[in-house]
């Protein structure tokens, strides 16, 4: 017996699906959250792919998700669209309000979209992809739980805090970038936990405040780090900031307060905000386009990576070839159908 299992895509997308109906999910609900977690395995990210069947299964266990409720839609204003999660995971509530958000781009060439009460367990990629898709420019932000400390701190009071933006090209797939404020995701020191495997120096503190690279000591009393020190830490307020009261929301200090020591899933706010690069420029979209290339070409003709391009390259192969899964992974997976 391998250490390994194979998969195909629709395979790890009806895994999904199962598991979650299976503890109480609606099915609207499990299949926007599976065709996350599907593409999350796809792009060989792994912290944001199959594994997070556990973390979305023990947060509905624990009573602190709605596996059933609808999203309510808002229209604040013409550029700006409200989603009220209603307590329930975010991947519906985006997919439901990124209709009326692409529209209102188009129209007004710049708008928001406040998700509002819901609980945000993904990478912010897939939102920003799909609108790039469409041709629009994108941005998403969202606090988490306060597992970091700031910059010259010690204790937890900022969120991991990612940042994703999109820039849509012809023919070829998006600029993308998604990264945590903080030095690691989250979920990347809970799979060095997993696997018994130390963290790198810089990625957290343990409880009295010193480096460590026990994944268990920053997990348990210990701070995650923002990354870049001081820019980091800014960069992580900031989020906190627009993505918590800007839209009416919690901060990262009030969603792990809010969770009560259960472990679940974050309970805050999402905002994403849509640009519609024809309405923002001077009417040569082409020649706009063309100058995008230019700089994408200055990068990647001196050797340099654009961001996203391993992502990409591992989407091509998992589309062909199908996804691998540790068979540890894969059994506690399967024990969630039980």
């Amino acid at each position: 017996m391998t250490d390994t299992v194979q998969l195909s895509l629709p395979e790890v997308h009806e895994l999904a699906v199962r598991v979650l109906r299976h503890n109480g999910m609606s099915d609207a609900h499990a299949q926007a959250i599976a065709r996350v977690i599907a593409a999350g395995q796809r792009d060989e990210c792994h912290s944001h792919g199959v594994y997070r069947l556990l973390v979305t299964t023990h947060t509905l266990r624990q009573g602190k998700v709605s596996g059933t409720a609808e999203p309510i839609v808002r229209d604040r204003s013409p550029a700006i669209v409200a989603v009220d999660a209603r307590f329930a995971f975010s991947q519906l509530a985006f997919e439901v309000g990124s209709k009326v958000l692409a529209a209102k781009a188009r129209q007004t060439g710049l708008a928001a979209m406040a998700i509002n009460n819901c609980y945000h367990f993904s990478a912010l990629w897939p939102e920003v992809e799909a609108l790039a898709d469409q041709g629009l420019a994108a941005m998403a932000l969202t606090p988490s739980h306060a597992w970091v400390a700031p910059a010259g701190g010690s204790r937890p009071a900022l969120g991991t805090n990612p940042l994703a933006f999109a820039w849509p090209r012809a023919g070829h797939p998006p600029y993308v970038f998604d990264f945590a404020t903080s030095a690691a995701a989250r979920g990347d020191i809970e799979l060095h936990r997993r696997s018994g495997q130390p963290i790198p120096i810089g990625w957290g503190v343990d409880a009295s405040g010193a480096p460590t690279t026990d994944p268990e000591a920053v997990i348990q009393g210990g701070a995650m780090l923002t990354f870049g020190g001081h820019k980091g830490s800014a960069l992580s307020t900031m989020i906190e900031l627009m993505a918590g009261p800007l839209i009416g929301d919690l901060t990262s200090l009030d969603s792990i307060a809010l969770d009560a020591g259960k472990g679940g899933t974050p309970c805050h706010g999402e905002l994403i905000l849509a640009f519609d690069p024809d309405r923002f420029g001077l009417g040569d979209l082409q020649g706009d386009q063309d100058r995008a290339e230019r700089l994408f070409s200055s990068i990647t003709q001196q050797g340099a990576r654009l961001p996203s391009q391993r992502r990409f390259e591992a989407r091509a192969r998992s589309i062909a070839h199908g996804v691998q899964l540790s068979r540890a992974l894969y059994s506690d997976v399967l024990a969630l159908l039980r």
